[in-house]
C-alpha cells in the first residue's frame, strides 16, 4: 500500500512579543547600568574581606600605580572647572578656556602643574600614554597633593576620599600619600580593595 504524503506547509510565529521584551530589557539594562570610569593606568587592588561599598559619587580618588606614580581626581564637571581654575591661580599658572574644558573631561588627572598645560594640549592617544603622566609630586619639598587635595575640599566639603593603589604599589608612596593627608586634617578615607572570593580548596583536616 502506498504511504501517504503529508504536504508541507510554511511555519509563521509573530515575533513581536519577544521583540518588544528583548528592546525592554535593553533598555532596563542601559537605563540602569553604571558605567565603569577609563582610569590612566591599570590598577590590580589588593584582596580583603570588606564588604563595605563606597559610594559612586561625591568621591575624592587618590590613584597610586605600582610604579608610584600618583593620580588626583573628582567628580563633576562643575567641579573639575573650578578646581582647575583654583589651582593654576595657586601655581601662577594660567589656562586657556580649551583647556579648562578639556580638563573636565578627565577623571582622574597625574602630572605636575608645571607640565599639566602641555598635558592638556595632547590628543586623547597621547594622555593614555604612561610616559606622559609623570604623577601628582606627593614629596616634602613639592607636594602638590597636599594642593590638589585641600583644594578641592574647599569645592566639596561633604566629597569623600578614596584611595586606590595597586598590590605592587611600594609601602613608601602609600605611606607619603596617608601622611599628606593627615597634614590637612583629613583623616577619614577609604581603601579600595578587591573582594576576596571563597577558597576553591576544601579545609585541610
Amino acid at each position: 500500500m502506498p504511504k501517504v504524503k503529508v504536504a508541507r506547509k510554511s511555519t509563521w510565529v509573530d515575533m513581536t512579543a519577544m521583540t518588544d521584551v528583548a528592546f525592554l530589557l535593553l533598555t532596563f539594562f542601559m537605563l540602569t547600568s553604571n558605567f565603569v570610569k577609563k582610569e590612566p593606568v591599570l590598577v590590580y587592588t589588593p584582596s580583603s574581606i570588606s564588604e563595605i561599598k563606597i559610594p559612586e559619587t561625591n568621591i575624592m580618588t587618590v590613584l597610586l600605580d605600582k610604579n608610584g606614580k600618583i593620580f588626583f581626581g573628582i567628580d563633576g564637571q562643575t567641579t573639575r572647572r573650578d578646581l582647575i581654575t583654583r589651582m593654576g591661580e595657586k601655581f601662577s599658572v594660567s589656562f586657556t578656556e580649551e583647556e579648562i574644558r578639556q580638563f573636565t573631561l578627565i577623571d582622574l588627572a597625574g602630572n605636575p602643574m608645571g607640565a599639566m598645560k602641555t598635558y592638556l594640549g595632547m590628543g586623547m592617544e597621547q594622555r593614555e600614554n604612561p610616559d606622559n603622566n609623570l604623577g601628582v609630586p606627593a614629596d616634602s619639598t613639592d607636594n602638590q597633593l597636599r594642593a590638589w587635595v585641600k583644594t578641592a575640599r574647599e569645592l566639596n566639603k561633604d566629597a569623600r576620599i578614596a584611595i586606590k593603589a595597586d598590590e605592587k604599589t611600594p609601602y613608601p608612596t602609600i605611606k607619603k600619600v596617608m601622611k599628606t593627608l593627615q597634614q590637612i586634617d583629613e583623616n577619614r578615607y577609604n581603601l579600595i580593595t578587591r573582594l576576596e572570593g571563597p577558597s576553591d580548596e576544601a579545609p585541610k583536616k
